[in-house]
């Protein structure tokens, strides 16, 4: 999709379509867009208000074709809510709903009107990542696609295109681009993506965007120690990769600062030995989501250059119950020295991230941040909406919720208390892998805390959020590409 940055009246914009966000009961006499676009549309935007076929409610639209006065050929009005809760995931969201609606009538030019009451580099970069996540389809593997449509040229038109806006469509473009990036990886499907798949993708990546790759294969894991990890890829044909990406900043700020993202890569989940019921089975692709997460983001940290070195680990393994499976009962010796006690076999990405993430230690991270599609018991503590966040340190966390926010990714931080560890006791080991029924999300995180030991970490259970079983407005059924941009906020904004 090419995208570019004009400062042309409205009326003189060529496109296929004009996207204008409109708010609830706005304010006539000081919207000096909406003026300008019931003057050039003839009174139409105020008619469909006066007659309330159109209320400016959030992700509903009136289409306008042939305007009178305009060279474009449709106006579509987007609702935007209200405007003293607009903010940039709102504009996000519209933005991508608008796209997605004319998409359906196949349209393939569009362009964003930024309001002048709101519009700042930040709103460019929120429109441009709408756009192309909302141009998104997960349809690959369709052989019929005579009606499908996806955009061929977005255009914002905004109040300037100075170098500070330009880089800010860079910005977005580059950030909506990597989340898309992270959808294509789990939206494939096991027998299309295995370990060593994702992991000559992200050999791919690393060549193509100047990073550092090192794969650890199963005899290298094996000599260092990593018994949680091959314990869980031992049931399948596929051999496990432990994924390793490093970005070396050009201009490195004046802190130490390394900082470590891991992402849980699972990369087809039966539950092993304690297998999962059928019904539901077919998603457990998405179980690296978390891995296709931390690539999605050191994709677009390589172009975009942060301040602080940043090195990724992806565990990527498949869990499957063959003859050689670990089984409930099995102990094995982590990476850490410490032993598990495997009383579930389906509570494996806490093995593998448990390996992952005494490695990053020993690699010289300073902060670590992982992301699993963990545990149901997230879903059912926080639903599809927000992501559990889990952390050992205060200011990390508060640093990574700030990234969240301002990316309109919503997370909700949850307890990790001490005295959660009196539901991970084990008679023949150091700690089981799984607790009793209380707190599952919780009791996850309290055990890959003990992996991490004092260094400051922050744990993203994405298991409600990382896909979608139904489409949005503005996004379509499947992989949602959560955490990317969190991710790359944290480490671009890096503060001593």
């Amino acid at each position: 999709m090419q995208t570019s940055l004009i400062a042309t009246p409205i009326q003189d914009v060529e496109t296929g379509a004009l996207i204008l966000l409109s708010f609830e009961k706005e304010d006539r006499e000081k919207a000096e867009l909406f003026a300008s676009v019931n003057s050039a549309t003839g009174g139409w935007l105020a008619e469909i208000y006066d007659t309330a076929e159109f209320t400016g409610k959030s992700l509903t639209f009136a289409l306008l074709h042939r305007p009178p006065g305009m060279k474009s050929r449709r106006v579509l009005a987007v609702g935007a809510g209200k405007r003293d809760r607009f903010d940039t995931a709102e504009l996000r969201k519209a933005v991508a709903a608008g796209v997605r609606h004319l998409k359906a009538k196949s349209c393939r030019s569009i362009a964003v009107v930024l309001d002048p009451l709101w519009a700042n580099p930040e709103y460019v970069s929120a429109a441009v990542e709408g756009a192309i996540t909302g141009d998104f389809e997960p349809s690959r593997y369709k052989t019929a696609k005579e009606e499908e449509c996806s955009l061929d040229s977005l255009t914002l038109v905004a109040p300037s295109t100075s170098a500070e806006w330009q880089e800010a469509l860079d910005r977005g473009r580059i950030l909506a681009e990597a989340q898309n990036f992270t959808r294509e990886l789990v939206n494939e499907p096991a027998n299309r993506m295995n370990p060593m798949v994702l992991a000559d993708r992200a050999r791919r990546l690393a060549e193509e965007q100047g990073l550092e790759f090192e794969l650890l294969d199963r005899d290298r894991m094996a000599q260092l120690g990593m018994g949680a990890l091959l314990g869980v890829a031992q049931g399948s044909d596929e051999p496990p990769a432990l994924i390793i990406l490093r970005y070396q900043p050009p201009k490195p700020a004046s802190t130490n600062v390394h900082l470590g993202l891991v992402g849980k890569g699972v990369t087809f989940d039966t539950g092993g030995i304690s297998i999962k019921p059928s019904d539901g089975m077919e998603k457990m692709k998405y179980d690296m989501a978390g891995g296709g997460a931390v690539l999605g983001a050191m994709r677009a940290i390589a172009q975009l250059k942060p301040p602080v070195a940043v090195t990724a680990l992806i565990p990527a393994v498949e869990n499957m119950p063959g003859g050689r499976a670990q089984r409930p009962g099995d102990i094995v010796t982590t990476l850490s020295g410490k032993t598990v006690e495997v009383l579930n076999t389906d509570a494996e990405g806490r093995l593998i991230l448990a390996d992952a993430l005494t490695y990053a230690r020993r690699l010289g991270c300073t902060h670590l941040v992982d992301a699993a599609t963990l545990t149901g018991a997230i879903v059912v503590a926080l639903g599809h909406v927000n992501v559990g966040v889990f952390s050992n340190n205060q200011d990390l966390l508060e640093r990574l919720l700030s990234a969240a926010k301002e990316e309109g990714e919503k997370m909700w931080a949850m307890p990790l208390d001490d005295d959660y560890k009196e539901y991970l006791k084990s008679a023949f080991a150091d700690i089981p892998n799984i607790g009793n029924r209380w707190g599952g999300a919780i009791t996850a995180a309290m055990f890959l805390k003990e992996f991490v030991e004092d260094t400051p970490w922050v744990h993203l259970d994405i298991a409600g959020t990382a896909w979608l079983d139904d489409a949005k407005p503005f996004m379509a059924k499947g992989p949602s590409g959560v955490a990317v941009r969190t991710f790359v906020n944290l480490a671009m904004n890096w503060k001593a």
